[in-house]
């Protein structure tokens, strides 16, 4: 499989910094445990905790989302998009993408996945499809809020925050389907 990189692409365009993005829940590179996988045995459909430092002075807002560019479509898959998140926000608990938005700050707001469903989705890899990439990006903006329709894709976010990027942080977590391990 070609392991494609989709923030290089955005990065050649126009270049930006990058900062810090951990998880207690997983490290870079590493498999995406049991409780963020799509629900089923044990999984749970949980987002998993995030943090992020060295953003630049100027970030006014962040962007939130998880993307498999693995999937086997030409689009990838989304399983989280949130934006206008404030700027004095530093982490997401564990469980954060649940629907309704609960657990997020106050005028953040949850796009729909490739599902239609405004929460994270696990990851679910269909078998035969091999080990899949998931592109956690927190994204510090100029700007204190993107003006979005709620029914917005994540493909529409990435477009409007586009101009706004002042800096990313990536964490990638991996998985594969139980019957190809």
């Amino acid at each position: 499989m070609l392991e494609v990189d989709p923030y290089a692409a955005l990065q050649a365009l126009r270049p930006v910094g990058r900062f810090d993005l951990t998880s207690t829940d997983f490290a870079d590179g590493e498999p995406l445990p049991l409780p963020l996988r799509a629900s089923g045995e044990g999984a749970g459909d949980r987002s998993p905790q995030l943090s992020w430092s060295g953003f630049p002075a100027g970030t006014a807002s962040f962007t939130v989302t998880c993307y498999d560019p693995d999937a086997p479509s030409v689009s990838g898959w989304w399983h989280w998009a949130v934006a206008n998140i404030p700027a004095d926000v530093t982490s997401l608990p564990r469980g954060a993408g649940e629907a309704g938005g609960f657990r997020l700050p106050p005028g953040a707001l949850v796009l729909g996945n490739e599902t239609g469903e405004h929460r994270y989705a696990g990851s679910a890899p269909p078998p035969g499809s091999g080990v899949h990439r998931y592109f956690f990006v927190v994204t510090a903006l100029d700007v204190p809020r993107l003006d979005l329709d709620p029914d917005a894709t994540p493909a529409v976010l990435g477009g409007r925050s586009f101009r706004h990027t002042l800096a990313r942080g990536i964490l990638v977590g991996t998985a594969v389907h139980p019957a190809d391990a």
